[in-house]
């Protein structure tokens, strides 16, 4: 006789089973067999599983550490643009500083209203496009073109610099203005020799004016001669480095010397009636490319 003791946590005490009939023992027994296997199937297929969703595991952690460097990457190379176009603008930036300083002084120079340029305020625009996200290898190229373009505007306002400046250093060494007080009493070319000997020729113009009285210099330049000159008395001739030279004479003092540089209206001598002279005056003289020129037409001009 064959005995079976079932033992389960849910019956409440263990079970006997008594297998006296051959047949129905190799039943039970089939059947134990069978819940075994099943069991063993069920925890090698658990096992196996398991197995694959670790290799899932494995082959997931795998790409994504892939794609964090792909990531780093990107991030390093996104900065090395961003870096880029910082250094590119930061160099615009200063091109356009250059260019508002130059545009300052041209408008000085050239003497231009205030408010007439205004280089520290955007200009106005406007449109009815639609906008969209700019492509990074545009905005680069754009940036090269405003470069090239902020560059060529620069060589072009150095040279209108340039020439206004040169325009304004011809303009200051061209004579303006009374270089004495007073009013002219004897005019240039032919006249009446003051001591009565004759028709004689006026080389330059008198200014009647004080002894003592300011003269100034017509335009800067550099003197090129002062001291006593034979029938002009004490003189102060200057040159003005653009072909003109004026001549002040019979002054009383000489305030300058040779190879001094003298600016416009900076004062020179006083007034005098040293030399061929009947009484105090300025004798006042213009040459152009050492040839006497008409003082009188420079006497109206204004400086500038």
């Amino acid at each position: 006789m064959m005995n079976v003791i079932i033992a389960a946590k849910f019956l409440r005490s263990p079970k006997k089973l008594a297998f006296d009939d051959p047949k129905t023992a190799g039943i039970a027994l089939g059947a134990i067999a069978l819940v075994l296997a099943v069991a063993f199937g069920t925890g090698y297929l658990a096992r196996g599983a398991n197995g694959a969703a670790l290799e899932e595991i494995t082959r997931l952690q795998a790409e994504m550490a892939q794609q964090q460097v792909a990531l780093t990457v990107a991030r390093e190379d996104a900065q090395r643009e961003v870096n880029a176009i910082a250094a590119r603008v930061g160099e615009l930036q200063a091109q356009a500083n250059r260019l508002n300083a130059l545009g300052d002084r041209l408008t000085r120079v050239g003497k231009l209203k205030d408010g007439e340029f205004n280089f520290n305020e955007l200009p106005g625009q406007g449109g009815s496009e639609s906008a969209s996200d700019v492509p990074s290898g545009d905005l680069l190229s754009s940036l090269d073109a405003l470069q090239s373009q902020f560059s060529h505007s620069g060589r072009q306002l150095s040279v209108i610099e340039s020439l206004l400046f040169d325009h304004d250093l011809d303009n200051k060494r061209t004579p303006a203005g009374m270089p004495a007080p007073g009013y002219v009493s004897s005019g240039y070319g032919g006249r009446s020799d003051p001591f009565g000997r004759g028709r004689a020729h006026h080389a330059g113009i008198d200014i009647d004016a004080n002894t003592g009285d300011p003269i100034t210099a017509a335009a800067e330049g550099v003197v090129s001669f002062s001291g006593v000159r034979s029938g002009y008395g004490n003189v102060v001739e200057i040159d003005h480095g653009n072909g003109y030279k004026t001549l002040y004479a019979h002054n009383s003092r000489n305030l300058v010397r040779a190879g001094d540089v003298v600016r416009a209206g900076q004062l020179i001598g006083k007034v005098g009636s040293t030399g061929r002279s009947t009484g105090s005056h300025l004798h006042f003289e213009v040459m152009l490319n050492d040839r006497q020129v008409n003082p009188r037409q420079y006497l109206d001009k204004a400086r500038g």
